[in-house]
Parts: C-alpha cells; sequence; structure tokens
C-alpha cells in the first residue's frame, strides 16, 4: 500500500524567512553603532566628512584678495575708453575711409522691442605680418541715408592672420530702422 506521507517543505525557504528580518535588524545596529549617536560635534564624525587630500607642506603665503566684480568691470571699461580715444585721435588725421577698410567688417544685430540701443558686431582681420593697432568708426545710417550716429572703436593688437570682435553700441539710433557701415577704418 501506499502510505501519503505529509508534504515536507523544503528546509531552506523557511530558514531564509526567518533570517532575513534578523539580518535586517544587524545591518540596521551596526549602521547606528558606526554612526556613534546624533552628537555631530565629536572627533570621528569631524574626519568621517572630510576630503581626503595632501595636507599643505607650508603656510599659504597673504595675498592681496582679488578684485571684486565692479573693479574688474571699471578696468575693463577703462580699457575700452582708453582704446576709444587712441582710435578718435588716429582718425582725425586720416583722409577718406582709411588704409584698412577691407580688413573691417560689419553686422547688423537682431533688434529687440523696447531695446535701450542699437547694436552692431564689427570684425577686424589682421592680414599683416605683426599685431597692430586698428581704429574704426561705424555709422548707423537710417533709410534715408541719413546718420544718425557714429561709434569709434579701438581694437588694440590685434595678432596677425586672426579676427577679433567687438559690439558698437548707438543709444540715439535706438528704436530706429538703421543699418550699420564701416565710415573709416585705420591699421597703425
Amino acid at each position: 500500500m501506499n502510505r501519503t506521507r505529509p508534504v515536507r517543505r523544503p528546509l531552506r525557504g523557511r530558514v531564509s524567512r526567518g533570517l532575513a528580518p534578523a539580518a535586517l535588524v544587524a545591518v540596521l545596529v551596526a549602521g547606528a553603532a558606526a554612526c556613534g549617536g546624533s552628537d555631530t560635534s565629536s572627533a570621528g564624525t569631524a574626519r568621517s566628512t572630510r576630503t581626503v587630500s595632501a595636507e599643505p607642506t607650508a603656510s599659504p603665503s597673504p595675498t592681496r584678495s582679488e578684485r571684486t566684480q565692479d573693479e574688474f568691470a571699471a578696468s575693463v571699461s577703462a580699457d575700452v575708453e582708453r582704446n576709444r580715444q587712441k582710435a578718435a585721435s588716429t582718425l582725425k588725421g586720416v583722409d577718406g575711409k582709411g588704409n584698412a577698410v577691407d580688413d573691417v567688417s560689419v553686422s547688423s544685430v537682431a533688434v529687440r522691442p523696447g531695446e535701450q540701443f542699437r547694436s552692431a558686431l564689427v570684425r577686424v582681420t589682421n592680414g599683416g605680418d605683426k599685431p597692430a593697432f586698428f581704429a574704426v568708426r561705424v555709422e548707423f545710417v537710417d533709410a534715408s541715408g541719413k546718420v544718425l550716429d557714429s561709434v569709434v572703436l579701438g581694437f588694440p593688437d590685434a595678432p596677425t592672420d586672426r579676427t577679433v570682435s567687438q559690439h558698437a553700441n548707438s543709444r540715439k539710433a535706438a528704436g530706429v530702422k538703421s543699418v550699420p557701415r564701416i565710415a573709416q577704418a585705420q591699421r597703425s
């Protein structure tokens, strides 16, 4: 006769179900012990959050603090104004369009409603054999050909075989349909 045996479940399923909560508790206890409690002023906590890097061999030498953004902007503005004045004095002695009109190009920058100024991108390509100063006068002209404004730019030490650019901005031509053009360009 065949006896029916009671259904046996594999032992490993019961053991793993019983061990899972115990393993979870062990991991939590170990993690809590590693953290050491809620006191964040302990030396162990401070060391555990530091970045590992080589200690400096000498203390840093005292240096002057970095320039502020306003000081940097003022310095750049002073350089731009100095270059503009040099360009204006250079162009005063030029008859006609100058010797560098072919090295300079200008393109209009798109106008947005409510803009406070009209802008044009001026590019200078130095085809010479050494760096040079370029003085450029850009005129903003309306549809009838009337010159609304004239802006002078200076390009100091333009490198050879490279193109440098600046924006010519005019408040007088703001809000008016105008076209920029190169009036004079002089290499010196």
